[in-house]
């Protein structure tokens, strides 16, 4: 896993070095003549970032002290879609004059995403999502395929995957069951704790980290045949060309990786890290 893990990082920045932009060409310098690394980690974002706290925020203090910096958090309100959020997060800054960040967490590294964006370089895999079920144990073993969700009360964020793959499982059969008036997978998995539901979905780091310390809860896979199962992997983004800066905070993601700090930074806010 370790020799893996750094193969990837090093490959994702292979290439970094082919297009680096003249104005960018000290990304790594300009930070540390401003005295701090400003990082856009998304805003009331369970359990990423809740007020300052969060997976995102620890490991936004982990890329500060690999530059030699302290941390500046830049803490934006998610727009339309990521297009936006790019734009504004890290290569041109937002119209209301914030912006841009010398890194944004959080980044989706999806091909198609990646080549839609050439103003960014996205890298530093750090952790891999995935849409998943809580399920009570006094119920039973959980099920193993949508025809076990059946008749069931399910608490789900509607305009999430989570909601849009069980809308659709079994020709639409769960729809009747499903509670789709949550924000998202932490308030739906609050809704199975407080009894209104008999299960919820959504994204495993909500569920996770909000059932934990709850041994009754589990969460495994969503058992829907649409869902994706190996998820997808999130990673940072910088302004394409501050090669130098992506180098350095992507070694410390690869050193984080390979040995246990990732993992326990995921365990302190009750999250399994997936690689």
């Amino acid at each position: 896993m370790i020799d893996r893990r750094r193969l990837l990082a090093a490959g994702t920045l292979a290439g970094l070095g082919a297009a680096v932009g003249a104005q960018e060409a000290g990304a790594l310098e300009r930070v540390k003549r401003a005295g701090r690394l400003v990082v856009a980690v998304y805003q009331d974002f369970p359990p990423f970032n809740v007020q300052g706290k969060g997976i995102d925020v620890d490991l936004a203090g982990q890329l500060a002290d690999a530059v030699g910096v302290p941390l500046s958090l830049l803490p934006f309100t998610a727009g339309e879609n990521i297009s936006d959020d790019l734009r504004a997060a890290v290569w041109r800054g937002h119209f209301l004059g914030w912006g841009p960040a010398d890194v944004m967490l959080h980044v989706p590294m999806e091909r198609p995403l990646i080549e839609a964006h050439p103003q960014v370089e996205v890298f530093g895999p750090y952790y891999r999502e995935r849409v998943m079920l809580a399920w009570d144990r006094e119920r039973g073993p959980a099920p193993q395929d949508a025809a076990g969700l059946r008749g069931l009360t399910i608490a789900v964020a509607g305009a999430t995957m989570a909601g849009w793959v069980l809308a659709g499982a079994e020709g639409g059969a769960l729809r009747e069951g499903l509670r789709t008036g949550h924000a998202d997978g932490v308030r739906a998995a609050r809704s199975l704790l407080a009894g209104e539901a008999q299960a919820a979905a959504g994204l495993a780091s909500e569920l996770e980290s909000t059932l934990a310390g709850q041994p009754r809860y589990e969460v495994v896979a969503l058992p829907v045949a649409r869902a994706p199962r190996n998820g997808w992997v999130l990673g940072c983004a910088v302004k394409r060309g501050a090669t130098d800066l992506a180098r350095v905070i992507n070694q410390r993601l690869a050193d984080l990786s390979g040995g246990p700090a990732l993992r326990e930074i995921f365990q302190r806010h009750g999250v399994t890290w997936r690689g």
